[in-house]
């Protein structure tokens, strides 16, 4: 085994598990003050919940051995449950870092995978609701996604496409559970008569810092080695974010006259989103591209939740979602043979591979609406999903967790 690849994959694994923390500030800041902690304790949950669940059994159904319907793996099987015979060596994976390694660092991207949800429900979910619909999604949603992808499935044998650190996993998985989940809650009390806006920009702004800095070990983490794969996709990461978030700047002072801080927060973390897919197949100036596109057809894409009145409270259907499209598909025009060694998009002379990734976006937006908006109808039919129009006034702090994130003095 080879201790520098071993010593990055540490090292990126804390950091893909630092960015939930700093989902929680991004997201916290953007609620009302009587419902920060609410937030906050949304996305750290996930990093209890999902550990267990991904220990269990998630880990095996996404990288454990073949289960086939015909000639195509649709889910790992068993044989990995507890993570059962995954040692210190690299006996299972053959990899030059350790098997337990790899446990650790994909369970960092199931953490923070439902964790994105988190944003669209704000303000209205109950708790226990939450706990049990993550619980549920990161074993029959997410693992089974994540194999298809990453763990010999068929999205990447037989379909063909590529999803370098998660796009269609993470990003658009995440995402379109975002929406049937807000199908099934229904809009925000006041939403769209009264004004509702975030009580700490400033925490948004750190969340965003962090998000940045710890999407270095989500993407370039996701070449398995300290190589120039991941010095490659370290530098389009960076690059995708700088563009989006200078583009919805740009954009947002064009249309409305005067640039905010949370829209290049929200911009930096729409051109991460986007690169996530490519970052290892493309180079920095497809990431210009795809920072250029992220940051203003994601901002555009954010009059969608009125158009179609819809209440994504933090707009993880616009940023996310959208943003996963608009990667994984552009991946499909820009990728390099020379850069990725996985074959060339539609702009070096490959058409194929627009099919495949667009083939591949349309597969995990069925699979993750329908379970999703099944399961939250599961819930809301029995335990219920949303709190009461009294607890949803009084804050959801106080109501749920009876804290309150701020204080003033007598």
């Amino acid at each position: 085994m080879d201790s520098g690849t071993t010593a990055w994959l540490l090292t990126s694994s804390a950091l893909v598990l630092f960015m939930t923390p700093g989902l929680a500030l991004f997201y916290g800041g953007m609620v009302r003050g009587k419902n920060v902690l609410a937030m906050l304790m949304k996305n750290y949950i996930a990093m209890g919940i999902v550990t267990i669940t991904w220990i269990a059994v998630g880990f095996t159904l996404a990288f454990g051995g073949n289960s086939t319907i015909g000639d195509w793996s649709v889910v790992g099987n068993l044989d990995l449950w507890g993570v059962r015979d995954v040692g210190l060596g690299n006996e299972i994976f053959g990899a030059d870092y350790p098997d337990m390694l790899f446990v650790a660092f994909q369970m960092m991207f199931a953490i923070i995978t439902p964790a994105l949800i988190a944003g669209a429900v704000a303000e209205r979910m109950k708790f226990t609701a939450w706990v049990v619909f993550i619980a549920v999604w990161s074993i029959v949603v997410y693992a089974p996604m994540a194999h298809w992808v990453w763990g010999g499935g068929f999205i990447a044998e037989e379909v063909g496409a590529l999803d370098f650190a998660g796009g269609l996993v993470v990003h658009i998985n995440a995402g379109v559970a975002a929406l049937a989940l807000i199908m099934v809650l229904g809009p925000r009390l006041g939403w769209r008569r009264d004004a509702i806006r975030p009580h700490s920009l400033p925490l948004t702004v750190l969340g965003a810092g962090i998000l940045w800095f710890g999407w270095f070990g989500f993407n370039a983490g996701s070449a398995l080695a300290a190589d120039g794969a991941a010095a490659n996709a370290f530098v389009t990461t960076h690059v995708a974010a700088a563009v989006g978030a200078t583009t919805w700047t740009i954009v947002e002072g064009m249309r409305h006259g005067k640039p905010t801080t949370l829209g290049f927060a929200s911009g930096a973390v729409a051109g991460l989103v986007a690169i996530t897919p490519a970052a290892g197949f493309v180079s920095p100036l497809s990431a210009v591209v795809i920072g250029i596109a992220a940051g203003s057809i994601c901002f555009y894409a954010l009059q969608l939740k009125f158009r179609f009145n819809f209440d994504d409270s933090l707009d993880v259907v616009a940023v996310h979602l959208v943003g996963g499209i608009i990667g994984a598909l552009l991946l499909g025009f820009l990728a390099e043979d020379r850069i990725g060694g996985l074959g060339d998009g539609l702009f070096f002379g490959e058409p194929q591979l627009v099919w495949n990734q667009f083939l591949s976006i349309v597969i995990a937006i069925v699979w993750s609406f329908v379970l999703s908006y099944g399961l939250a109808r599961i819930i809301d039919a029995t335990i219920g999903l949303r709190v009461s129009e009294d607890e949803e006034r009084q804050g959801l702090d106080l109501a749920l967790h009876e804290e309150q994130g701020y204080v003033l003095a007598d």
